[in-house]
């Protein structure tokens, strides 16, 4: 995640607003997707329920240049995604778990 953390206000269908980091944004076939996670994440609030929470949305591009989320509401392109994250936390637990000592048996 960048240092900077960006926040975003979205609305939801009952017209309550909540403010979300946007903790990466990925590209997936060409398209662009970002993941949110609730600001109060950002406090260290030792809440499980909500700080494990992740939302993914499509970023879309309006007319004038200016970019918007989208749901996802197919199911495949929800899993394509899925499937990107995965791959990309498994990279990062690779370089994680390496260990600098295995240094010395290069």
């Amino acid at each position: 995640m960048p240092d900077e953390v960006s926040i975003v206000t979205l609305v939801d269908e009952n017209g309550q607003e909540q403010d979300f980091a946007i903790e990466d944004i990925v590209e997936v076939d060409e398209t662009r997707y970002a993941i949110l996670v609730p600001a109060e994440c950002l406090d260290d609030l030792e809440d499980e329920d909500v700080c494990e929470e992740a939302f993914i949305f499509r970023i879309e591009v309006d007319d004038d240049g200016e970019e918007y989320f989208t749901d996802i509401e197919d199911d495949e392109e929800y899993e394509r995604v899925l499937e990107a994250l995965e791959a990309l936390d498994d990279d990062e637990f690779f370089y994680d778990d390496y260990d600098e000592d295995d240094d010395d048996d290069i």
